[in-house]
C-alpha cells in the first residue's frame, strides 16, 4: 500500500529536522507498557500496512512469568507475531522523539483483536457511540514517592524504603514550594506530551501526590493516564526517586486511588447529557440510569477496576476508598459521587478504581455499566448522605464488595452480560489471567506469616 501524501510529508518532515528514529507501546492486560524504538525507515515500512509483535505480552504476567493456564497464546501456539497497527492520531513527542501508540489488530487489520485492552475500550465507545453518545472521561491519580532507585528497592527486599517527604501533610503549600523544581518540571514535562496536569498537590501520607488530568474524550483521556503512569515512573527515575503506583503499600496507610470522572455527551449537538437545570442535583433522567447500571453491576465488574491481590487493601473502611456500591451527592465515602454543576461540569467520579488499574478495562467496565443502566432504562435509588461506612452493612449482599481477588473473579464469571458486553474471548482471557495472579500469591510466604507463626506455633 503506497503512502499517502499526508504521510509522505510527515516522513520529509522527520528527515530534514534530523529525526532517524520513533518509539512505539502497547498496552498489556495488567495495563503495562510495552514498546520499542524503530529506525525512520522500518516505521515508514509500517506505516503502509500492519506490523509484527510477539504476542507473548499477552502470554506472560508482570514479571514476564509465562502463564500456564491459557489458550490465548502460549508454548501450544509457539507465540507467534500478532499483527499490529500505529495509531497515528496517538503521536506525541517524548525528548524530542516521535512517540505513537499501537493497537492490536485481527488478521483483517481490523481493530477486533479480542484481548487487546485498548480494543475492549472501542466496542464499548462503539456502544456508546451508537446510542448516539460520546464520553468524556478525567483521571485523578495518587502516587507515593521514595528516595530509592530500582537497585535500592531491591536490595532492601522492598522493606524500610525512605519516602520522598516525611509526615502526613495534605495540600502542604511548604513541601510543593520546597519541592518546586519538581512539581514544575513535572507539570511541564506532561504538558510537553499534550498531557495537561490541571491540578497537583501533595496527598496525605508521606512523599504521596495527587496529579489531575485534564478531561478528555474517552480513548484519548485513557491513553493519557496509561501514558501518564509510565511516564511519571520514567521522570522520576531519572532523578533517582521511585514512583509507586500501587493500591496500597502500606498497611497504616490510605491506598492511592486513580478516580475516574465521567460524562456522556450528545454527539450532533456536544451538550452534557448528564445535567437537566429543574432536576434534583442537576441530574438528568440519563444521568440517573446511568449511575444506577453501575450500581447494579459494579460488583460484577469490580475485578476490571481492582485487578491485583493489592487492589483489595484498599477496599477498607475509613481509608477514602469504599466497600460497596453506593452512590452519593458529593459524597467521597461513596463508590459513586455524583458531582452537581453547570452544564459544563456535571459528572459522576468513580472512587472505586485504584491506581494499579489498567484505565482502559476500568473505563471500559465503568461506561459499560452505565450504558447498560440507560439500556435497561434503571431507576436510581436515594443518595447515602453523610457517612456511606456506617450505613454500606446494611446494604444487600448483591452490594457489598468482596474483600479478595479470588471472590472478584468468580462474580465476573458469574456475570450474564460480561461476555456479551467485552467479548468472551477477552473475558475468559482476563479471568485465566487473574487467576494466575491468585495462584501466584498462594505460593508467597508473607511477614505476616513468618512474624506470627516463626517462633511461636
Amino acid at each position: 500500500m503506497a503512502l499517502s501524501l499526508e504521510l509522505k510529508k510527515k516522513i520529509t518532515t522527520y528527515k530534514k529536522l534530523g529525526i532517524n528514529k520513533i518509539k512505539i507501546a502497547i498496552t498489556d492486560i495488567d495495563g503495562v507498557m510495552r514498546g520499542k524504538y524503530l529506525s525512520l525507515d522500518k516505521f515508514e515500512s509500517l506505516l503502509q500496512g500492519a506490523g509484527g509483535f510477539c504476542d507473548c505480552v499477552f502470554g506472560w504476567d508482570v514479571a514476564d512469568v509465562l502463564y500456564d493456564n491459557a489458550k490465548f497464546t502460549g508454548w501450544h501456539t509457539a507465540y507467534p507475531d500478532a499483527l499490529f497497527k500505529i495509531d497515528l492520531s496517538s503521536e506525541r513527542r517524548i525528548e524530542n522523539v516521535p512517540f505513537f501508540l499501537a493497537d492490536f489488530v485481527d488478521k483483517n487489520g481490523d481493530s477486533r483483536h479480542p484481548v487487546c485492552p485498548r480494543n475492549v475500550l472501542k466496542r464499548i465507545l462503539k456502544r456508546a457511540e451508537d446510542l448516539g453518545f460520546g464520553v468524556n472521561l478525567a483521571f485523578e491519580y495518587e502516587f507515593f514517592l521514595f528516595d530509592e532507585t530500582p537497585q535500592s528497592v531491591r536490595a532492601k527486599n522492598y522493606q524500610n524504603l525512605k519516602p520522598l517527604t516525611p509526615g502526613m501533610f495534605g495540600y502542604s503549600l511548604i513541601r510543593n514550594s520546597t519541592q518546586s523544581e519538581l512539581f514544575q518540571s513535572l507539570m511541564d514535562y506532561f504538558l510537553a506530551m499534550n498531557i495537561e496536569i490541571e491540578a497537583l498537590h501533595c496527598e496525605t501520607g508521606p512523599g504521596v501526590l495527587e496529579a489531575a488530568i485534564k478531561y478528555e474524550t474517552a480513548l484519548s483521556a485513557c491513553d493519557k493516564a496509561n501514558i501518564f503512569k509510565t511516564f511519571s515512573k520514567v521522570f522520576f527515575q531519572k532523578r533517582n526517586i521511585m514512583a509507586t503506583f500501587m493500591a496500597r503499600w502500606n498497611t497504616s496507610l490510605p491506598g492511592s486511588g486513580g478516580h475516574m470522572h465521567q460524562s456522556l455527551f450528545d454527539l450532533k449537538s456536544k451538550r452534557n447529557v448528564f445535567f437537566t437545570e429543574n432536576e434534583k442535583y442537576n441530574m438528568s433522567p440519563l444521568m440517573q440510569s446511568y449511575i444506577a447500571g453501575q450500581i447494579k453491576y459494579l460488583k460484577s465488574f469490580l475485578v476490571m477496576c481492582s485487578p491485583t491481590i493489592n487492589s483489595y487493601t484498599r477496599l477498607v473502611k475509613g481509608f477514602w476508598a469504599p466497600t460497596a456500591a453506593a452512590w452519593g451527592v458529593e459524597n467521597r465515602t461513596t463508590a459513586l459521587r455524583a458531582i452537581s454543576g453547570s452544564s459544563k461540569s456535571q459528572r459522576v467520579e468513580c472512587r472505586v478504581t485504584a491506581a494499579d488499574a489498567n484505565p482502559y478495562l476500568a473505563a471500559a467496565a465503568m461506561i459499560g455499566a452505565g450504558l447498560l443502566g440507560i439500556e435497561e432504562k434503571l431507576k436510581l435509588g436515594s443518595p447515602v448522605t453523610g457517612n456511606a461506612y456506617a450505613v454500606q452493612d446494611q446494604l444487600s449482599e448483591e452490594f457489598q464488595f468482596p474483600a479478595n481477588l479470588s471472590d472478584s473473579i468468580i462474580n465476573l464469571e458469574k456475570s450474564k452480560v460480561a461476555g456479551k458486553l467485552f467479548g468472551a474471548d477477552f473475558v475468559e482471557h482476563f479471568l485465566i489471567t487473574r487467576r494466575w495472579e491468585v495462584r501466584e500469591h498462594q505460593k508467597a510466604i508473607t511477614d505476616w506469616q513468618l512474624q506470627r507463626y516463626f517462633e511461636i506455633i
